[in-house]
């Protein structure tokens, strides 16, 4: 890890797993539907814990989620969200295990409807990222207008654990924002 890099301030050095997610995965555009689905899940579990002791875990999602595969992870039943709450190796939380199987299902109406996740998310910003202006992260927005209207339809559609921050930090983390703060090794410009 090159700790002489400067990155953006919100990233913890002293967590190997932190400083290379930041630099590999954070704000880079996400165009993979599984890797989508993947990531919207985790972001999901987010909710009410530091990002962080979700990606510690994201290893054991992939295991017991059989690695985010939309169609399979659909149609889990109540059998599936005992084995995953009784591994151990996710958050033990029954709500936030239902809303993943659920969002899965909307998930295969959004590609029904717009051919892929992709197509779905990046829509919303014409297939190219919008660079914000970050001096420093601590002043960086939460949401904005287009968070709140994904919101809105995902709630429409009976998505669960979602907000306007969570799909804000979903959108941070997928690329289709550029929230690396300026002076940040990966900020890709303004």
């Amino acid at each position: 890890m090159n700790t002489d890099k400067k990155r953006c301030g919100w990233v913890k050095l002293s967590e190997p797993v932190y400083v290379a997610y930041h630099d590999e995965e954070w704000g880079r555009p996400l165009h993979d539907d599984r890797a989508l689905f993947e990531l919207f899940s985790l972001e999901t579990q987010s909710a009410g814990l530091s990002w962080l002791t979700v990606l510690k875990k994201r290893e054991g999602y992939r295991a017991v989620f059989d690695n985010f595969d939309l169609k399979t992870v659909a149609a889990y039943g109540e059998n599936d969200i005992d084995r995953i709450i009784e591994s151990g190796l996710v958050i033990r939380s029954r709500p936030k295990i239902k809303a993943i199987i659920g969002n899965a299902k909307g998930f295969l109406e959004i590609v029904e409807e717009y051919g892929s996740i992709d197509n779905y998310f990046w829509g919303k910003v014409s297939s190219k990222p919008i660079v914000n202006d970050i001096a420093d992260y601590k002043t960086a927005m939460t949401t904005s207008e287009l968070s709140d209207e994904v919101t809105k339809e995902l709630k429409k559609r009976g998505f669960k654990f979602i907000g306007s921050t969570t799909i804000y930090a979903f959108m941070q983390a997928c690329g289709m924002v550029d929230d690396h703060e300026n002076d940040c090794f990966c900020k890709t410009g303004l």
